[in-house]
């Protein structure tokens, strides 16, 4: 009954808010100044050398960098999107500009967004292989209390904020109700694969808190991702794509499809799985196959190719070993070569340089707003299921980890024009500063022998 109350109200009521704000800001509009970003230009004929010179220096500079900051005590993909971040205009192009332009000119960028998108696509795969189902069974209830209101809380936060950036940052043709739907979603989002590496570093990934905050994460991520391939769907429509009823029917029909013929084709792998201990290179091509045709999939329902990966991986079999095999066998060229240069592609897109006087000021409040809604609303939710304060506290303050998802969402928001240049930095900023605050916090919080 307590838990019944506090879901209506903590969840209830942030819901009631949003509705409010959409109402409210229904009248506002756009900027009439188009932004455009650094990295939104048609790619110019390949040059071979100049690109694997690219290759060269972004894998030995992401390396170099994660490892600085595993050093310090955190996770080294950190420091992975970190060396994105300074390879572009925000060190890199403001310090020796000469250099950064002809190292990365811009036409040449399309083709490391080429490549980093399978990476991507990749990534999301395993993301969603990773979905441990019996974890969340086991914690159905306090998983999904704690995650809603981890989600609506920050999510009503992140509309309300649309409301000042609406109408001079926002993507030039989009609704008030696209944007501000997907401020909530950028500032709800948790970084699943982040958050498991921390808490096995740190020990924690047996205990109740790790168990309870995987599967919240869980959750957190499959509705956040259901949520965005909604605002995803409603914002190529307003700017006059597949009509509405066409997206919606072709996205119940890749869902039934997915559920009722690829999931059982799926347990074949498990089989496959069971004989042998491993999979064959046939079967692993198939395997990749079978990613790039769900991706494309949802590309062509007018979502985006990135629910495809997610969702078939979410859909594979659980079979003991399994996933842990398929990731050994994806991951090496995946995280080590693919992933780099995502975030440098997105690091080519943030230019811290171009936050300005009041602009400082709607970051840091972006930041302040992330923090508060995704600590508060997990640790009260926490607080009301029985966690004691210590617990639902450490519970907030890794649900506030962002990491790498926080970069996909907004990079699909910045490709379709929902948000400009200048938010995608601010967001960037908060994604990197909320994720870096994880490991120190935790450790001023929550000791396991206290």
């Amino acid at each position: 009954m307590k838990q019944t109350l506090g879901y209506a109200l903590l969840v209830g009521g942030p819901v009631l808010v949003l509705l409010a704000v959409l109402r409210a800001g229904h009248g506002l509009t756009a900027p009439a100044e188009t932004f455009t970003s650094a990295a939104a230009h048609a790619a110019a004929p390949v040059d071979l050398g100049k690109l694997f010179l690219q290759l060269l220096v972004l894998l030995v500079c992401s390396r170099a960098v994660g490892m600085l900051f595993r050093a310090i005590r955190q996770p080294q993909v950190m420091g992975e999107m970190v060396s994105g971040i300074l390879l572009g205009p925000s060190l890199l192009g403001w310090a020796a500009p000469g250099v950064s332009a002809w190292l990365f000119p811009v036409q040449s960028l399309a083709y490391l967004n080429v490549l980093s998108q399978v990476g991507l696509a990749l990534f999301m795969f395993l993301v969603g292989l990773s979905m441990d189902h019996e974890a969340i069974k086991d914690q159905r209830r306090a998983a999904l209390f704690a995650s809603h209101v981890s989600i609506a809380a920050p999510f009503c936060l992140g509309a309300l904020v649309a409301l000042r950036l609406y109408p001079r940052l926002s993507g030039g043709h989009v609704s008030f109700t696209g944007f501000a739907l997907f401020m909530g979603v950028a500032m709800s989002v948790t970084a699943f694969p982040v958050l498991a590496r921390i808490l096995r570093d740190r020990g924690l990934m047996e205990t109740r808190l790790g168990t309870l905050a995987i599967a919240c994460a869980a959750v957190d991520d499959a509705t956040g991702w259901c949520i965005l391939a909604y605002v995803v769907a409603a914002v190529r429509v307003g700017q006059g794509g597949t009509p509405a009823w066409v997206t919606a029917a072709a996205a119940l029909g890749y869902a039934a499809v997915m559920l009722l013929v690829v999931k059982p084709v799926c347990r074949a792998f498990g089989r496959a799985y069971k004989r042998s201990g491993k999979l064959s290179e046939n079967a692993l091509c198939g395997l990749a196959a079978l990613i790039f045709a769900s991706a494309l999939a949802t590309e062509w329902a007018g979502l985006h190719l990135l629910f495809g990966a997610f969702f078939l991986g979410a859909v594979m079999p659980k079979t003991p070993g399994l996933a842990a095999h398929i990731r050994e066998r994806f991951e090496s060229v995946t995280v080590v070569i693919l992933l780099p240069l995502f975030f440098a592609y997105s690091g080519m897109r943030t230019s811290l340089g171009t936050l300005h006087g009041g602009l400082w000021v709607d970051a840091a409040m972006i930041i302040a707003v992330a923090v508060v809604g995704k600590v508060g609303g997990s640790a009260v939710a926490a607080r009301v299921s029985g966690l004691p304060w210590r617990d639902a506290a450490a519970l907030g303050i890794l649900m506030n980890t962002r990491g790498l998802m926080e970069l996909v969402v907004l990079n699909i928001g910045l490709d379709i024009g929902v948000i400009s240049p200048p938010v995608f930095s601010m967001m960037v900023l908060m994604a990197v500063v909320t994720t870096l605050l994880t490991a120190p916090l935790l450790g001023l919080v929550y000791r396991p022998s206290a």
